[in-house]
């Protein structure tokens, strides 16, 4: 079975773990592969409230689903040990890349050191820092086989990967962060993360042949975001009050970054940007969460009709700017505030069928 890839066309905070989350609940993915480090979180919601992830795939919302950390992943032991409770996972559902790359305590404390959230607005985590180290291929660089607590969770995430592929599973890698922020393609680098955030890189860091993906989802939002603070320039940027105003939500609609809890920064749909991203990720899906931004009218439905006209019309116009469809429409910030239009065409089919018949 072929391996899709969800990746973000903006600044991060698109939707990705909300796509990843659907597909794995409601699309029955067999297994969900993570990317990155903790200073990513992808929301869920699970038991009616949001739920942050930083580490664990966002496939987590399925108890068939299994979860891998890949090689290119950077771990936090005590975020990462936290959701292995809070989820109660164990070794048989969850398997970590033997060559992932510990976070030490002090890494963190270098990047503020080093004046990294003022310069760029880091989230210093430690992240970039245990990146850097392991570039420079110290000796005192700690992978995941070197930390007795996690041996149990050790395997060779690529192989394990191929494995499933070769049996008929679903799988979804799950990358982080988003296409404006990559370190190499970035318009604005400096003002980027510590590592690549296209396909191409996700699947450098799961260690898969580009010949085994068969789908790329990219998310983007109606309303980029960015990181509060100096983390670089955000095109057409306007203030919450302006949505507000403009969709007549009844309340300001702000938003916090799921790590460093800071006010997000926000702007109009850059459509320069998206198209530079679909050039770097030839998506076959878009996914486009925050309709509800557009028009409260919009907030909480889960039927393309039930959309205004006008989202529609922007709907069609992006499909033609990025030459691929859009098949998952978020409503809102809960998992099931969600347009699946595949589940449409699929029920129609059905249904057609049944008249046929």
């Amino acid at each position: 079975m072929p391996i899709t890839v969800v990746v973000g066309g903006q600044y991060g905070g698109e939707g990705k773990g909300k796509t990843v989350a659907h597909l794995c609940r409601n699309r029955g993915f067999d297994v969900a592969v993570r990317c990155g480090g903790p200073n990513s979180g992808h929301t869920i919601t699970l038991n009616g409230r949001q739920v942050v992830l930083r580490q664990v795939p966002a496939g987590v919302v399925n108890p068939r689903t299994k979860l891998l950390l890949a090689a290119g992943c950077l771990l936090d032991q005590d975020v990462l040990f936290k959701e292995i409770e809070l989820f109660s996972l164990n070794p048989n559902r969850l398997k970590i890349d033997r060559n992932a790359v510990i976070i030490k305590k002090d890494y963190a404390q270098k990047e503020k050191e080093a004046q990294l959230d003022n310069e760029i607005g880091s989230t210093c985590t430690g992240t970039g820092f245990a990146v850097s180290k392991r570039a420079l291929r110290k000796k005192d660089v700690k992978l995941a086989k070197d930390t007795p607590s996690l041996k149990p969770y050790l395997t060779e995430v690529s192989k394990e990967i191929m494995s499933c592929h070769i049996s008929g599973k679903r799988i979804v890698v799950e990358g982080t962060q988003g296409f404006g922020l990559s370190v190499y393609h970035s318009p604005y680098y400096p003002y980027a993360t510590s590592r690549d955030t296209t396909a191409s890189g996700f699947l450098s860091e799961a260690g898969i042949s580009p010949l085994a993906v068969s789908d790329i989802i990219m998310v983007l939002r109606t309303f980029p975001i960015r990181v509060g603070g100096k983390s670089g320039p955000l095109p057409q940027e306007i203030t919450w009050k302006v949505i507000q105003f403009e969709s007549r939500y009844p309340y300001e609609p702000k938003e916090f970054t799921t790590v460093t809890k800071k006010l997000r920064r926000v702007a109009r749909f850059d459509v320069e940007i998206v198209k530079t991203a679909a050039v770097a990720n030839m998506p076959t899906q878009i996914a486009l969460m925050g309709v509800d931004y557009l028009d409260y009218k919009n907030k909480g439905v889960t039927s393309f009709d039930q959309l205004t006209a006008k989202t529609k019309e922007f709907v069609f116009w992006l499909e033609r700017e990025i030459e691929a469809p859009m098949t998952l429409i978020g409503s809102g910030p809960t998992d099931s505030e969600l347009v699946d239009r595949l589940e449409e065409c699929e029920y129609e089919q059905k249904r057609d069928g049944e008249r046929v018949t």
